[in-house]
Formats: structure tokens, sequence, C-alpha cells
């Protein structure tokens, strides 16, 4: 039997949802009127019967994958599917874990869906773990090509890194990248969050490394290389998770279990493993204790 809480809450959530809904489309959530392109474009195309069959479950099927991918408007419409049992079974905690990842890529509505739901624990859903690659015949391991930074980088800066990274047993390659994605090697470089420099470190990233004018190459990069040093080993040499947490924070990588899911973390990752040209990177124990979460992390890895 339902309390007459629960079936209260459940109709204020229904309100709110059509309310919201309306609200996501004031947004600008709601493309317009086209042939459905993108991912989230055929999956609401599906959602709907917009051109084709209705179809719940495979609009579910493919706002999933969306959102894996970082799509925050698949990230709201999934999150909206699990609170009210839309092609999927109602589940709160995924719709929690939809909208705050909405929320968290700047959807107002669905932090209003969050305070509504109240305090219920995000649970992450199957299909937002990577697939597990189909098996192949193995072959002979060839090394993954690398980004040749000595046509990119400015001469300066590149010998700059290479006689520094080694000092903090960073691979060259692995701090050019991340200088390559971050700013572009302009060491004059501020974000609208005020990270700064080569490596764009934030004030409290550079008062963390000590670092007093974040704007000196040399400073800059000896702090970002120290702070890579320091997430190599919280991270135990995994590049994937060094390089989310260079973009998106530590913290966050540890609450997601993994790269979060945002579509600019997704892609800098992306760009991150194409420029290294590997996954793994030695690393020194005696920097820092590992991620209490790694190892769910790590187990959660294998299981895929």
């Amino acid at each position: 039997m339902f309390s007459l809480h629960a079936i209260w809450r459940s109709m204020w959530l229904a309100v709110l949802c059509a309310i919201s809904s309306w609200a996501a489309h004031a947004q600008g959530l709601t493309l317009p009127e086209t042939a459905p392109a993108t991912l989230f474009e055929q999956a609401r195309a599906y959602e709907n019967g917009e051109g084709v069959a209705r179809n719940a479950v495979l609009a579910a099927s493919m706002y999933c994958e969306a959102a894996r991918q970082g799509d925050r408007d698949a990230q709201y419409n999934l999150g909206w599917m699990y609170a009210n049992g839309r092609g999927v079974a109602r589940h709160d905690g995924a719709a929690v874990f939809f909208f705050r990842a909405a929320a968290e890529q700047g959807i107002e509505v669905a932090q209003r869906m969050l305070n509504l739901l109240g305090d219920i624990s995000p649970d992450m859903p199957d299909c937002m773990r990577d697939p597990e690659p189909e098996p192949v015949e193995p072959e002979v391991p060839q090394p993954p090509p690398r980004v040749d930074y000595t046509l990119i980088a400015p001469s300066k800066i590149f010998k700059l890194v290479m006689k520094l990274a080694p000092q903090f047993q960073v691979e060259p390659q692995l701090a050019l990248a991340i200088i390559a994605a971050e700013s572009n090697f302009n060491p004059q470089a501020v974000s609208v969050k005020n990270a700064q420099g080569l490596m764009q470190l934030i004030p409290e990233t550079s008062e963390r490394f000590n670092v007093k004018n974040a704007f000196d190459p040399a400073q800059n990069i000896r702090g970002g290389l120290t702070y890579l040093r320091w997430l190599l080993a919280y991270f135990e040499g995994d590049v994937a998770l060094v390089a989310a947490a260079y973009n998106a924070g530590e913290g966050t990588v540890e609450r997601y279990r993994g790269v979060p899911p945002y579509q600019e973390t997704h892609h800098y990752v992306q760009r991150i493993l194409r420029s290294f040209g590997g996954k793994h990177h030695p690393f020194e124990v005696k920097v820092t204790r590992p991620s209490l979460v790694l190892k769910a992390i790590q187990r959660q890895t294998i299981v895929k």
C-alpha cells in the first residue's frame, strides 16, 4: 500500500514534470522542427512519435547513449522518464543521477526536479557504462600514434617542458597534451573561471602548489606538473581519470565513479588520450595514497 505522502508526492512530481518540460522548452531544450540528425534528436523523435512510430523504450536507450557522451538535454529527458516510469521502470535514484548531471551542466529545471525528489541517493544505470568492446583476433600490439608537439608547440615552451617534466616524473608528452588542451600554449590565457596561464591553474591550485605568478611559464608549468604528479599517484596512473580530474576536479571523478558525464570532459579526456598515445602512465606511490574509490572504479571497469 502506498502512503498518502507517497501518493501526493507522485502527483506533485507529475505536475512539476509537466511544468518543467514547458520551462525546458522555453530554455531551448526542444530543438527546431528539422529532420532528426543527432542521437538526441532521434531519441526525441521516438519518444514523441515525430515522423516515426512512438517507441519510448527505444527512445530511452538512445537518450542513455547520448547522456553517456555528455549530452545534458538527453540527461534531463532521461531523468524525466525515470521519474515518471515512461519507457523505463520508475527509479528515483536513476532520475536523481540524470537530473544532477544535467543540473551540473547548467539546466536550471533539473535542479528544481532534484529539490522535489529530496534526499535520494543517485544510482547510475548500467547503460551509462562504456560498452564492452567486441572481441577481436589478437594482433601484435602497436604503440598508438602520438601528436608531434615539435611541430605545434613554441620552441621555448617545448624546451621548458622537456626540461621540467622529468624532474616531476611526468612524461613530457602528457604535459604537452594538457597544455595544448588547456591554453593552446598561450602563457597569458585566462578562462571564464579565472584559470590562468599555460596549464590553466585556478588561484586555489596555484596557492596549493606554491605558484606565485601563474603567468610566468616556468612557475605555471611547475605547478601544473606538481598537480599532475599528484593526480597520477591518486588515480594510480590511469590517464583517463587523471585527465578527467584535471578538467572537472578529482572530487567530481570520485562522485561519478569514473569520467563524469559532461560533454566537455568527455571530449577533453578523448583528446588527451589521443595526444598522449596511451591509457597508463607510471606513478610514484610515495606522493599520496590512492583515491578511496579507485578500487570501486577499477572493479566497475573490469565488470564492463
